[in-house]
């Protein structure tokens, strides 16, 4: 239905059929219609947004991607431009106009409202990331002494355009924050009642400065579709929805990806970046890995007259090494959503300690296992472990079930001890455990066949 929509609509749009176009778009609600008309070609969305209603093309203009906002705009005339960006909810808007380049985001401020461009200009003011450059100003408060039915009426006459109406706040004669009601309490309520006896001074607020990570968390443990933002003094000044929280919870997640990944985070999506910029990205950190790794060269030639004695530990390597960067990389990824997820605080760093210290030895243990039997059972049929195929299992043996510890304890910790130092724990990525696991796992690796075999 949707392709069918299009097709018809971009007739209409190539035939010049205003008149058909409107009625075709008039049954349906802006929100639904603007994911379907957000895929059509520039040209002839240009076309549809000199003649549709500034409410659907706000919509539309929400849907689409940062290049192609910047471009259609540049397909308007200046005032067509002005009242589509005055139209915008206000933090649609903020977050567009932060992509920008400062000259040509001061050039389109400059078409707002005079309301509309201070709106903008104090959320632009707050730091990038905060809640401030999220929340949006479209709320509907009422006050504690009115009824429920001049709260309703309120609600009629100024909640159409709001962002919002889940939530209905009560703030006091100076706009201090009182309470947060959902709407329903309202709607069964009788309408004599007074707002005061709908309150019970429980509600959650964040701060304008505050991260947005940290809204994230806030709204996973009030489980809310909308949270209002205080001041300093309590006063309400915005509220942030759960909409913008899925957009954050998306970027953050596809952020922490990419850098468990052995990457810097990307800033653009990964179709659209230039590639030079994703050489560049990718690059700084392949380099480190890469220099990290040389380190396990180092320790191999310190153990040159060992691995002479007895050239059979050398088949061994990839698999001891490979086994405990594989485990280290479980841990850092356990660990790292964990600690995103705001399931324990640095503080419990024991707590985990001791948890991938058992993890650690019953992994090591179970692999451990397995590579002794391999050996021992290989060699009934083949004398490549001659003379000592026993001496040799034991050593890869235990030297699996240190060295997976010894991974798992890594993994685990290196990503807290980031944290502490205030740096993004994601940085522990995957690669980057796996590269120290290698170098120490060969450490340990050549100390246990030293004890046993040599």
């Amino acid at each position: 239905m949707d392709t069918k929509f299009k097709t018809e609509i971009s007739r209409l749009i190539a035939n010049k059929e205003f008149v058909a176009l409107k009625t075709k778009l008039a049954p349906w609600l802006p929100s639904d219609v603007a994911p379907i008309l957000s895929e059509l070609p520039i040209e002839e969305l240009a076309v549809l947004f000199r003649g549709c209603s500034k409410e659907l093309a706000a919509a539309v203009f929400s849907y689409l991607e940062h290049d192609a906002k910047h471009k259609l705009l540049k397909t308007l005339t200046q005032p067509q431009a002005a009242a589509l960006l005055n139209e915008l909810p206000s933090d649609d808007r903020t977050t567009f106009l932060n992509a920008l380049p400062l000259d040509l985001a001061m050039q389109l401020i400059c078409l707002l409202t005079p309301e509309e461009r201070k709106i903008t200009q104090d959320l632009l003011a707050y730091p990038e990331h905060s809640v401030g450059r999220m929340m949006t100003l479209d709320f509907v408060a009422v006050h504690p002494e009115w009824t429920v039915r001049e709260s309703l009426d309120y609600i009629r006459e100024h909640g159409y355009d709001r962002e919002t109406l889940s939530m209905i706040y009560v703030i006091d004669e100076e706009g201090h924050l009182l309470d947060d009601i959902r709407v329903r309490r309202f709607l069964l309520s009788a309408p004599e009642a007074q707002v005061s006896a709908l309150m019970d001074g429980n509600f959650a607020t964040l701060a304008p400065t505050d991260d947005r990570e940290k809204a994230l968390l806030v709204f996973r443990k009030y489980d809310r579709v909308a949270l209002p933002v205080t001041s300093a003094e309590n006063k309400l000044i915005g509220i942030v929805t759960a909409d913008d929280m899925l957009d954050v919870a998306s970027e953050e997640a596809t952020e922490d990806i990419q850098k468990l990944g052995g990457s810097e985070a990307l800033d653009e999506p990964y179709t659209t970046i230039a590639l030079t910029k994703m050489v560049k990205k990718r690059a700084s950190w392949l380099v480190v890995l890469f220099l990290g790794e040389m380190l396990t060269a180092t320790a191999m030639s310190y153990f040159e007259d060992e691995l002479a004695k007895a050239i059979v530990l050398s088949l061994f390597i990839p698999l001891v090494i490979s086994s405990g960067g594989n485990a280290g990389s479980q841990a850092a990824t356990l660990v790292i959503r964990a600690l995103a997820l705001g399931e324990f605080r640095l503080r419990d760093w024991w707590r985990i300690m001791r948890r991938e210290l058992a993890a650690g030895l019953m992994l090591g243990l179970i692999l451990g296992v397995i590579g002794f039997l391999r050996i021992i059972i290989w060699s009934r049929f083949s004398h490549i472990y001659d003379p000592q195929p026993l001496l040799v299992a034991t050593t890869v043996g235990v030297a699996l079930v240190g060295i997976v510890l010894w991974g798992s304890l890594m993994g685990s910790m290196l990503p807290l001890i980031l944290k502490k130092l205030g740096f993004d724990p994601a940085t522990s990525s995957a690669p980057f455990v796996a590269t120290l696991v290698d170098v120490t796992g060969l450490i340990i690796y050549f100390s246990v066949a030293l004890a046993i075999m040599l």
